[in-house]
């Protein structure tokens, strides 16, 4: 059934009853606290929406961080979820399975490329990108044995394991957890001047994530993807593109990259590439870099499993067709246009690139937790990052009168926090 104004009931508020807190509370007590969610239990979704454990419906507007852009639970990727599950779900690498070599030729055709490397989560396909370019430093550029260097972005979100808050800023990240990894260099994002400057003779990569979501939705200047197209080609440097959030129809294409036209040499995939279903990520690229991991250098008991890609297979099946690339750039047009009324009016900027957006809400009126926990009551979940900046995600497949309303009570919070 699709999801209408009619349809909506809203929270009346922030405060938990005694189900939800009965739940909070068991989370709170076993569960570690790396995480500080809104409190609100969710139990069921169906597309945007999702319900609560007493039956209040709530329209998503995070999409898990991407990873449920086609929505909750969309029939064509249950259906082929239920149809592996029915048949084999596990095999590992030691075996072959009949999943593996259709997934990982569709997903290489998709991509343009030639080979595929499954694994499971982001962060692990981060990691496997980073063994693979140094690999590939030592092995064809001829960078000598423990001297490669890999070139980062200031403001970086790759996921969070030692190697990688190694080389974030993130305080809350990094703080506490070295000894840190060696091996990197951080610029500042989006100045391709310091980039070329950073390169040395032993620099085997530029990581780079072509909009910086965590960051809170921050998009380069436009040439700052080609100019590092260039220094990479010039440099005999691998570009790898994190594109695990804005990949895969997030920003009205296939990849955020296309839309300067930049080809990297591997694509890092993620989140929705397992549907919302079961985690699957990838590195993506040519024989001539993947070419070269060897039997026993890298692998995952469940990286490429066939539930993982049979599913992956589904969700690059649905890309496929081009839909929800078309679909995520005309509400995201008019996702923009809603927002740039309310700047001036609580509202300092809006960054925006397909349906994905970063709203810098005015200190002086509220954090943006605080602002999310105003929108919770008001039935729309959103996340906050970096003290005053709320995002804005929702499933590709939201109905554009919902993305009108969620807008609406944006403005109406903002209203109430004015007064």
């Amino acid at each position: 059934m699709t999801d209408t104004v009619a349809h909506r009931i809203h929270p009346s508020s922030s405060a938990p009853t005694l189900r939800q807190a009965h739940a909070i509370g068991l989370e709170d007590e076993h569960a570690a606290h790396n995480y500080h969610p809104l409190p609100v239990v969710i139990a069921e979704g169906v597309g945007a929406w999702v319900t609560d454990i007493d039956g209040r419906r709530y329209l998503d507007c995070l999409a898990a961080y991407s990873a449920v852009n086609f929505g909750h639970s969309n029939p064509l990727l249950l259906d082929a979820a239920r149809a592996q599950l029915e048949r084999i779900t596990l095999t590992s690498r030691a075996f072959h399975n009949d999943q593996l070599g259709p997934f990982v030729t569709e997903l290489a055709a998709l991509a343009g490329k030639d080979m595929v490397l499954p694994m499971n989560t982001g962060a692990e396909a981060v990691e496997s990108a980073i063994k693979v370019a140094r690999a590939w430093g030592y092995r064809v550029k001829g960078v000598a044995d423990g001297r490669a260097n890999i070139i980062v972005m200031a403001g970086n979100f790759h996921g969070r394991t030692t190697t990688i808050v190694s080389f974030s800023d993130d305080p809350d990240a990094r703080e506490g957890f070295g000894p840190y990894t060696p091996g990197f260099r951080a610029v500042r994002y989006g100045d391709a001047a310091a980039v070329e400057a950073a390169i040395d003779p032993n620099t085997v990569a530029v990581l780079v994530e072509p909009i910086q979501g965590e960051a809170g939705i921050l998009v380069p200047p436009p040439g700052f993807l080609p100019a590092l197209r260039a220094l990479c080609d010039e440099h005999r440097t691998l570009l790898i593109a994190d594109e695990i959030q804005s990949g895969l129809g997030r920003t009205g294409s296939t990849f955020a990259c296309d839309l300067v036209g930049v080809v990297p040499d591997l694509y890092l995939l993620g989140k929705a590439l397992g549907g919302g279903i079961v985690p699957v990520s990838a590195v993506v690229g040519d024989r001539d870099v993947l070419g070269v991991l060897r039997p026993g250098e890298h692998g995952s008991t469940f990286g490429g499993n066939p539930l993982a890609a049979a599913v992956g297979r589904a969700v690059v099946a649905l890309l496929a067709t081009g839909e929800p690339q078309e679909r995520a750039e005309l509400l995201g047009r008019r996702l923009r246009g809603d927002l740039e009324r309310l700047v001036g009016h609580g509202v300092l900027r809006v960054r925006s690139v397909g349906l994905w957006a970063g709203i810098d809400i005015d200190p002086a009126l509220a954090t943006g937790r605080e602002v999310c926990e105003l929108l919770m009551e008001r039935g729309v979940l959103a996340k906050d990052t970096h003290g005053s900046t709320i995002r804005l995600a929702p499933p590709i497949v939201v109905e554009p009168a919902d993305l009108d309303w969620a807008v609406d009570q944006l403005e109406a919070v903002l209203g109430e926090l004015a007064t």
